[in-house]
Order: structure tokens, then C-alpha cells, then sequence
């Protein structure tokens, strides 16, 4: 037992020393995010990366905590390719639960497990610039695209790392709310997949991870690809291979990896203590993609 304790340990001695100081940008979602076991693994994990001197921030989703609350609200929750419609009143409630409920909420787990927390929002330090989304959806042959509002959804325009460098120096762990403020005031929601993204280009993190409920990057025959080219990537993407809601999350791999981020980790978040074994374990447990 104590040979094998030792060799776990040995096993991470190189991940330790090259990711050391190093920024690494986790988007928190999925499960994870409501099985109370998972939420503490998770907790765990980002408190131990801090310890060991690397810099992790977290930026975190809340669909599902939304939906409810605006259940109770009597607010009826619409879609549009998997994007919330999202009008005045469903933004209240947004703002109301991912910069407040939810990301308080991980904040104090991060605190339980003896790590330093701060919550954010991108609204906070001027640290997302967004503007409005103009979602376009593709129609049958011989019909122009469908331009849709979906209200006050936005996409990030730039990235203001000031304040987390700020955070950074006072060994706090930031978490982040991926809610962005417009030219002039406005307030918008933001997919967090792409928040993590754009943050981990902007801050030069040499990693960016995903957290979703599936394993990683399937093949045709459902076998998981532990690593992938992103050459590789656009063709699973051309052929079909990749659909559904993993397409956004490889859009964003892409984009990262396209931009300086040296790796991107796409990971099941049902696993315990996911992120620490894909950082610190030879093999892994997701899909991991790089130029």
C-alpha cells in the first residue's frame, strides 16, 4: 500500500514541476456541479492545485440552478439551439443565481477545503467586455439563415486580466460568474464554455479543462480519443463524427488552441477528483487537444 501511495506520488513529480506557476483555466460544470460528493472532490482538487503553486481559475455555468429558480418564479425557460432565451427578467434571475447563489456557493466550498476563494463576475473590474450575440440558424437548402434574438445573451470582446493578477498575488483562487457588461452598461449572459476560453487565451494559462458528463471525444465505434490533433478535430467535426452539445465545446477547444493555449482537456466531471487525474496522471481520463 505504501509502494503504491509513493508511486502515485512519483507520477506526478514532472506534471507538479512543469504546470508550477503555471495559470490553468477550469470550466466547472455539468454534475459535478450538483452531486454533493463530486462538488467537494472538485473543491479538493482546485485547493490542492493552489497549494502546490499552480494558479487555477475557475469559471463556472449554472443552467440547471437558473431553470429552477425560475421555475419557482413562474418563468417559463426558452431555448434556441441549446441557448437561453434570455429577456430582462430571465436576466435578473440569471445575474441573481451565477453571481450570487452559485457562485458563492463554490467560493465557500473552495474555503471548507482550506484554499483562498474570491467570486466574480466578468462584470467586476471591467473584467468582459460583451456585446450582443446574433445567433444564426442554418435552414434547408434554398432558404437564406434565420437571424434570431435570443435577448441579452452575449459574447466576450475582450478580456481585462487585471484584476486577476491581482487575485493572483494575494494567493486567492478566483471563480468566475460568465456574466460580461456592454459599451454601455448592459448586462449580458454569457456561455461559460466560451468565457473559459477566451480567459485562457488572454491570460496565457497553459491549460484550459472542461468539465462536461460525458467521457471525452468519442469515435464512430464510441471509443474514447485520450488525444487529438486539432487537425484531427475539424475533420470529426466536418464528417459528423462530433454533433450535438460536445460541438460548442470543441469550437471553443479549437479557438484556444489556435490562440496560444497549449493544451485543451475535455473531461468527464462524474469521475472523483477529475481534474487532479487528468493533470497529474500519465494516462488520463478524457480527451486532450492540441495544435
Amino acid at each position: 500500500m505504501t509502494n503504491n501511495i509513493a508511486d502515485i506520488l512519483i507520477e506526478a513529480l514532472p506534471y507538479i514541476r512543469r504546470f508550477y506557476g503555471k495559470r490553468i483555466v477550469i470550466k466547472y460544470g455539468g454534475h459535478a456541479m450538483v452531486d454533493k460528493r463530486l462538488q467537494e472532490d472538485f473543491a479538493q482538487d482546485i485547493t490542492l492545485m493552489k497549494y502546490i503553486g499552480l494558479h487555477p481559475i475557475v469559471v463556472h455555468g449554472g443552467g440547471p440552478q437558473i431553470g429552477s429558480v425560475l421555475d419557482q418564479m413562474g418563468i417559463r425557460s426558452r431555448f434556441v439551439d441549446g441557448m437561453r432565451i434570455t429577456d430582462e427578467p430571465t436576466m435578473d434571475v440569471v445575474e441573481m443565481v451565477l453571481g450570487g447563489k452559485v457562485n458563492k456557493e463554490i467560493v465557500a466550498q473552495i474555503g471548507q477545503q482550506g484554499g483562498k476563494a474570491v467570486g466574480l463576475s466578468g462584470k467586476d473590474g471591467d473584467l468582459l467586455l460583451a456585446r450582443k450575440l446574433h445567433h444564426v440558424r442554418s435552414q434547408v437548402e434554398e432558404k437564406p439563415p434565420e437571424i434570431i434574438d435570443i435577448g441579452m445573451v452575449g459574447e466576450v470582446v475582450s478580456v481585462n486580466p487585471e484584476i486577476i493578477g491581482t487575485m493572483e498575488a494575494g494567493g486567492f483562487i478566483p471563480v468566475i460568474a460568465p456574466i460580461g457588461t456592454g459599451e454601455t452598461g448592459e448586462t449580458y449572459n454569457i456561455n461559460a464554455d466560451w468565457v473559459a476560453s477566451k480567459l485562457a487565451v488572454a491570460l496565457n494559462a497553459i491549460k484550459l479543462i472542461l468539465l462536461t458528463d460525458v467521457p471525452g471525444v468519442m469515435d464512430e465505434q464510441e471509443v474514447l480519443m485520450s488525444s487529438l490533433k486539432a487537425e484531427a478535430v475539424q475533420k470529426l467535426l466536418k464528417n459528423g463524427v462530433v454533433s450535438g452539445g460536445m460541438i460548442p465545446k470543441i469550437q471553443c477547444a479549437l479557438e484556444a488552441v489556435a490562440k496560444g493555449v497549449k493544451r485543451v482537456h475535455i473531461i468527464d466531471g462524474r469521475n472523483p477528483h477529475a481534474v487532479l487525474l487528468e493533470l497529474f496522471t500519465d494516462k488520463g481520463i478524457g480527451t486532450e487537444i492540441s495544435c
